[in-house]
C-alpha cells in the first residue's frame, strides 16, 4: 500500500552569503518531490537571471496591486526591494503532489507560520563571521557599500534562528545538503502527515 502524505513547505533562511541559494539548487537536483517557490520581486534583474525562472520581476505598482488583492501568502521588504510569494503558485505545486522549498528570510518565514500552511523552518548558519565575509567577497556580487549594509544586518538576521525548527551549520556544502535532505525525509515520515494511515491501522482492528 502506498501512503499519501500531506504536502508541506520547507523554508531555508540564512544571513546573506551563508549559501542557502546554492543549497536550494542542490536539494532540487537530489529530491524530485521538491519544487522551488519562485518569488515576485521589484529588484532589477541581474546578469544571467531569467524572468519567471529565478524570480518573477514586477514593478512597484504591480506589487502593491497584488498586496491589495491579498494575492501573496508572504511578502517583505529586503535591502530596499520588495519580495513576495503568490498563493496560487504554492497551491499549484501542492496539486502536483510536490513539497515546496522556500528561499526566504525570517520575515517571510514568520508570515508563513501565521498562515494555514504546514511549514518546516531550517536556519542555515555560516561556520564563522570571518568565513561569511570571505564568501560574500568571493561571490563578487556586491559593491563595498552593499557589503557593509549586509554585514550590518547579519546580527539581526542571526538573532532569529531560535524561531526555526532546525539549525544547520554550512561548513561543508555536501554535508549540509545531506543533513537538510535527512530533515525533509524525516518530516515526511511524521505520523501527522499521513492522510490514510488511520484507515490502514483500523483494518488490523477488524
Amino acid at each position: 500500500m502506498v501512503f499519501k502524505s500531506k504536502k508541506f513547505c520547507i523554508v531555508l533562511s540564512s544571513p546573506s552569503g551563508a549559501g542557502k541559494t546554492s543549497i536550494s539548487k542542490k536539494l532540487l537536483l537530489k529530491d524530485n518531490s521538491l519544487s522551488l517557490s519562485i518569488s515576485c520581486t521589484t529588484r532589477p534583474i541581474r546578469k544571467g537571471e531569467i524572468n519567471n525562472k529565478d524570480y518573477i520581476f514586477i514593478n512597484d505598482k504591480q506589487f502593491e496591486s497584488s498586496v491589495k488583492k491579498n494575492e501573496f501568502i508572504e511578502y517583505a521588504n529586503v535591502f530596499g526591494y520588495k519580495y513576495g510569494t503568490l498563493k496560487k503558485s504554492i497551491n499549484n505545486f501542492f496539486n502536483r503532489k510536490k513539497d515546496v522549498l522556500f528561499d526566504i528570510d525570517w520575515q517571510g518565514y514568520q508570515q508563513l507560520k501565521q498562515s494555514n500552511m504546514d511549514v518546516v523552518g531550517i536556519f542555515i548558519l555560516p561556520p564563522s563571521k570571518k568565513e561569511l565575509i570571505k564568501r560574500l567577497k568571493t561571490r563578487g556580487r556586491d559593491t563595498p557599500k552593499e557589503m557593509k549594509k549586509r554585514m550590518s544586518l547579519v546580527q539581526n538576521e542571526v538573532s532569529h534562528f531560535p524561531e526555526y525548527d532546525y539549525v544547520v551549520i554550512n561548513k561543508n556544502m555536501s554535508e549540509c545538503v545531506n543533513q537538510i535532505l535527512n530533515i525533509i525525509r524525516s518530516e515526511r515520515l511524521k505520523r501527522s502527515r499521513y492522510l490514510d494511515l488511520t484507515t490502514f491501522i483500523n483494518k488490523f482492528r477488524n
